[in-house]
């Protein structure tokens, strides 16, 4: 495999992985500085939150409760379940927390009740400022709006779904609904656990064990989720049709026996982000919704000793996939930190994240700002912005294969496995994966 070599940088400044020679060895550690364009960050000599370089924040020890902050679809709000202030070692006690983050400053506003919720209660805001809370009471889903009224909170009780566990999944593109998952060996239930008429209601029962959730348009009504069969077998992305009782369609089927898991998808350019261990071993790889080009699986997300996640995709790149910025979340013994990378670039860009970031959200402005909510002693709601760093070289070229150590259409390497023989034109059912490129 190629190196993926980190070039230095000044602080405050990103630093950049390129493709290398096989002799540049592992990469280094991004720089613990602070977010470029960072609000309300803490003083300047220390790293910005849990970066590479950065040394602890005397609060990170503090207790967070897992998923700890959700995106509405628009980024107008946020929401997470967090802990009361309190001595170390103390008991705290948890409650959902509101954020408005489309005005002109971010605010955040807490919403208690008459008793603590637990840390495996889980938030998701909707769009008109309510907060959705699913509480486990025995073997009950409890379902719950809270908002808001002056110094107290409001409850609105939605009703309860009589199942052992439930994920709730991202909001819904309308704002308005959110589904939930409660999946089994032989089946998985999806809930509309808010947005409906009388409480939640069952969706469709789909056969296998159900996980992930992404939404493949802007009405609401494709659902990607990824399906292992009953019985067993490779995990499957597959989509799922809200207004046709749940049909399901394969999506992703790049080698018979490879997991092919869907983690982000921009209904606006059509680009997904997949991973697969189609190539040999698990990868991070991205292809077009709708085309039959190969699904490709670029060395520089894949550098030493990290693990690479995608979180937010820019909107609004219409049938522009390959300029489409992408926000990364890099998770390594030092702690996790920002990457930004673009399919037509040759380089997964590296900043230090803000002190206290919520580590895996943030959302694209459609001008190329990444917004990264974080809190911390200093700041208690804030919002630091990076600026989606340009790319040098030509565009790949749409037609072609990426070579194992890149060619003149300026594309990255990419690991691939021997293709099927028939492209389909398919939403990437069937897509192949590179002829030229050769296993690690």
């Amino acid at each position: 495999m190629t190196a993926c070599a980190i070039e230095g940088g000044t602080a405050g400044a990103a630093t950049t992985a390129d493709p290398g020679p096989e002799e540049s060895g592992e990469p280094e550690e991004p720089v613990g500085a602070e977010a470029a364009g960072a609000e309300g960050a803490a003083e300047p000599e220390r790293a910005a939150g849990a970066g590479p370089a950065g040394s602890a924040a005397p609060w990170a020890d503090a207790p967070r409760a897992p998923e700890t902050f959700t995106l509405t679809a628009d980024g107008a709000y946020g929401a997470r379940l967090t802990a009361a202030p309190g001595a170390p070692g103390e008991q705290r006690a948890w409650y959902p927390e509101r954020w408005t983050l489309d005005g002109p400053e971010p605010y955040a506003v807490p919403l208690p009740l008459h008793q603590p919720e637990e840390p495996d209660a889980q938030v998701v805001p909707l769009a008109d400022g309510r907060v959705l809370i699913r509480r486990r009471v025995a073997d009950r889903q409890m379902f719950s709006l809270l908002y808001p009224t002056g110094p107290a909170t409001g409850e609105l009780a939605l009703g309860a779904v009589e199942c052992d566990g439930m994920t709730l999944l991202p909001p819904a593109p309308d704002g308005s609904s959110v589904y939930g998952l409660s999946a089994g060996d032989h089946s998985s239930l999806l809930w509309l656990v808010a947005g409906g008429a009388f409480g939640p209601e069952l969706v469709a029962e789909i056969p296998g064990h159900c996980s992930g959730g992404v939404w493949l348009d802007r009405a609401g009504r494709m659902l990607a989720l990824d399906r292992q069969l009953p019985g067993g077998g490779p995990v499957k992305a597959v989509a799922v049709d809200l207004e046709r009782n749940g049909e399901v369609t394969p999506l992703l089927q790049i080698a018979p026996s490879s997991d092919d898991r869907l983690l982000l998808a921009d209904p606006d350019s059509g680009l997904l982000l997949i991973r697969s261990d189609a190539p040999g071993h698990d990868r991070l790889g991205w292809g077009v919704l709708g085309s039959c080009l190969p699904v490709r699986f670029p060395e520089c997300l894949r550098p030493a000793d990290v693990a690479v996640t995608p979180f937010a995709v820019q909107p609004g790149q219409m049938l522009m996939p390959e300029s489409c910025a992408v926000a990364l979340r890099i998770d390594g013994a030092a702690g996790s930190w920002v990457g930004v990378w673009r399919p037509q670039g040759r380089r997964l860009h590296q900043f230090a994240a803000p002190e206290g970031w919520s580590a895996g959200a943030g959302y694209w402005s459609r001008d190329g700002v990444l917004h990264l909510p974080y809190a911390n002693a200093a700041t208690p709601c804030a919002v630091a912005r990076i600026e989606a760093p340009g790319d040098d070289g030509p565009l790949p070229e749409t037609g072609g294969t990426d070579g194992a150590d890149g060619d003149a259409s300026g594309a990255e390497p990419s690991g691939g496995v021997t293709p099927p023989v028939v492209c389909k034109p398919v939403p990437l059912g069937q897509a192949p994966l590179h002829r030229t490129a050769s296993p690690d």
